[in-house]
């Protein structure tokens, strides 16, 4: 009896000390569930970073709905509350240039930016040729590599992102860095040397936004919105905002090139028996002529796996050195061996092949290199027109010539991939949209590639995405600046169609749009590689531009001639041009080339033309009644050599378009 009482009031007492707990963390929950939120900002407001002067500022953030904001900057305080979702917003004043300056922002917490400059704000958009780093053109520019160092240049780099169902409000991660040795090499290689022009001649800092992937059509960077103009493409969006949709389609591809790689290397001769090895017995093999396209051997045509073998003399005097290895280009993926030793490899054919040989590999006297090479699709071999050596220094072994060649296995091409990414209104959504009350000086834009194999319509895409990043910058008609395809792929002996210059034509037709100027680059492109490296001078004529469409300078000739009207004269048209600076020249003081000529059947010809004062006299006796011109009208036309005295290329065009 006495035990059972015990027991009773064990479990009494124990009862009431659970009721007490339980209430003790109800209060606990209420307490937490009505702290405030911590204030968070932007990936964008952050320490390093450069706002844009002599305008109205917008900085901002979240926190919980209802709680005071106070922002102080440069000696000035601003006050605001958060909305009823916790978002808030201050407009700063007007700056200066200058800084670096401190800002602090309280509410239930505290935060302090440091570093913060005020100057010139570029967002740097479009695909691969805006967004290639510094990294890939140091071999080109060792002195920039060498010599970078300037905190007043900055760049924030948008992560590559998409999202198909609504604009999103902040990035994903993101921080401003300055030029240094530390960090150029990840600087957008256009936006560096645009950024050095522009801080050369104005002395202000400048910041980059680099918001550019690879491959995009200009349709991944229109709001959804926008896109309405375009039924196709705004199909196309709604089709992918079914998120299961993409995650099929995505995992379907992985598992159909997992597959196939998995496939090959199973199948693959010189990898079940070795052929890396330096002692290989190759009397059997195949000579090869590199660099070239295995489709041109006997072996013909075929995708899968084949594999080169070289041997080559080290001097003495190249022993103990740093030694790197260029490859060119190569289609489509390499690995690199080297005495057997693997040296390195690259997965796609557009970088440059340049591995260092790590030391203790290379030997005087007798070395093999062996090259296995994977074509997915399309010819495989060796991209002609590209360096292939061993250097160090000042001593190069050229490994152009005969080589001897393998098939290790040849398998159905892979199957083509969809890439989501690249779908309408994905990268907007993404990588525009977070950025856009952020306030900028203006855009600078290299993108059409991805377009050009349907080029009739870019002109409409163009303007589409300028108005609809105005709209959504509330900024008026800021500078857009944008970079017209350079030259590629193999020249034409004769007059010739061309989707490439057709999209030049409408880049030109572009220029309607108000404040915005485009650089030529007819000459600045490599017939074999859409990535050409001369960006330096892209960047100097973005800045040109720049002087003109937004620092209002006109002390310096910003563009080379643009096609503006002609007059028929019997057999001969007269084509007028604008911006012709200080007066139209040939660029090798011999004849204009590139020019062609045509009637109503618009069969062009070549054509003889002269420059008469600020005109281009252009004709051919074959043609009595002619109607149209077009100059540099080609994929890559090459010797186009009408300039202004200035220096500056004219742009390609036809007439009556």
């Amino acid at each position: 009896m006495i035990l059972k009482a015990f027991n009773f009031m064990y479990i009494a007492a124990r009862w009431k000390k659970q009721r007490r707990m339980r209430g003790t963390a109800f209060l606990l929950s209420l307490f937490v569930f009505s702290a405030p939120a911590q204030v968070r900002l932007p990936k964008l407001v952050s320490d390093g970073m450069v706002l844009q002067r002599d305008a109205k500022l917008m900085i901002w953030g979240w926190a919980t709905p209802g709680e005071p904001v106070t922002v102080e900057f440069n000696n000035n305080s601003y006050y605001t509350k958060t909305n009823a979702v916790g978002k808030w917003a201050v407009q700063i004043k007007s700056q200066r240039a200058g800084g670096p300056y401190q800002m602090t922002i309280n509410a239930s917490n505290e935060i302090i930016l440091k570093n913060i400059l005020v100057g010139d704000v570029w967002v740097c958009s479009g695909q691969s040729n805006m967004e290639l780093m510094m990294a890939r053109v140091k071999y080109k520019y060792p002195e920039e590599i060498t010599n970078a160092n300037n905190s007043n240049i900055r760049q924030f780099t948008v992560p590559d992102k998409y999202n198909f169902n609504a604009a999103q409000s902040d990035l994903e991660g993101g921080t401003w860095i300055d030029v240094s040795a530390k960090n150029i090499l990840s600087f957008s290689a256009v936006g560096y040397f645009f950024a050095k022009e522009i801080y050369a001649r104005y002395g202000v800092p400048v910041g980059l936004i680099n918001a550019a992937l690879g491959g995009s059509p200009a349709e991944a960077w229109i709001s959804e919105k926008a896109l309405k103009r375009f039924p196709a493409f705004y199909e196309d969006l709604q089709k992918f905002k079914d998120t299961n949709l993409v995650k099929e389609i995505e995992s379907r591809d992985r598992i159909i090139s997992s597959k196939w790689h998995d496939g090959l290397n199973d199948l693959d001769d010189g990898l079940k028996n070795n052929w890396k090895n330096s002692n290989i017995n190759d009397s059997g093999w195949t000579s090869f002529q590199l660099p070239g396209y295995w489709a041109d051997t006997n072996a013909g045509l075929f995708n899968g796996s084949a594999w080169f073998r070289k041997e080559f003399e080290l001097p003495q005097s190249m022993t103990g050195k740093t030694i790197k290895i260029e490859l060119g280009r190569i289609a489509d993926a390499d690995s690199v061996f080297i005495n057997e030793e693997f040296v390195g490899t690259t997965g796609y054919q557009y970088p440059p092949r340049i591995y260092e040989v790590p030391p203790g590999i290379l030997k005087p006297g007798a070395n093999t290199i062996v090259i296995r090479v994977i074509s997915e699709n399309g010819r495989g071999g060796f991209v002609p027109g590209k360096p292939y050596r061993i250097t160090s220094g000042n001593d190069t072994i050229d490994l152009k010539g005969m080589w001897k060649f393998k098939p290790g296995v040849a398998v159905s091409a892979l199957p083509g991939q969809t890439v989501i990414r690249w779908k309408p209104a994905g990268l907007f959504n993404a990588m525009i949209a977070p950025l856009s009350q952020y306030v900028i000086k203006g855009a600078i834009w290299y993108q059409g590639e991805a377009n050009a194999s349907r080029p009739t319509n870019y002109k409409a895409l163009m303007e589409t995405l300028i108005s609809n990043w105005r709209d959504v910058w509330r900024q008026g008609n800021f500078p857009f600046i944008y970079v017209q395809l350079a030259n590629f792929m193999e020249t034409s002996l004769t007059p010739a169609e061309s989707s490439w210059a057709e999209l030049r034509q409408q880049q030109l037709k572009t220029l309607s749009v108000p404040n915005t100027a485009m650089a030529v680059a007819i000459d600045l492109g490599e017939w074999n590689d859409i990535h050409p490296l001369n960006k330096k001078e892209v960047g100097r004529r973005l800045a040109l531009l720049a002087q003109k469409v937004a620092y209002h300078d006109n002390t310096s000739v910003t563009s080379g001639p643009l096609y503006h009207t002609v007059e028929i004269h019997g057999n001969k048209i007269v084509v007028k041009f604008s911006q012709t600076g200080s007066g139209l020249r040939i660029k090798d003081n011999v004849q204009l080339k590139q020019f062609a000529i045509a009637g109503k059947n618009k069969k062009y010809v070549w054509a003889q033309a002269v420059i008469k004062g600020n005109t281009v006299v252009v004709w051919n006796t074959s043609v009595k009644n002619p109607v149209t011109v077009r100059y540099a009208w080609a994929d890559n036309p090459e010797g186009a050599n009408l300039y202004n005295k200035d220096g500056l290329p004219a742009s390609p065009f036809e007439t009556g378009k």
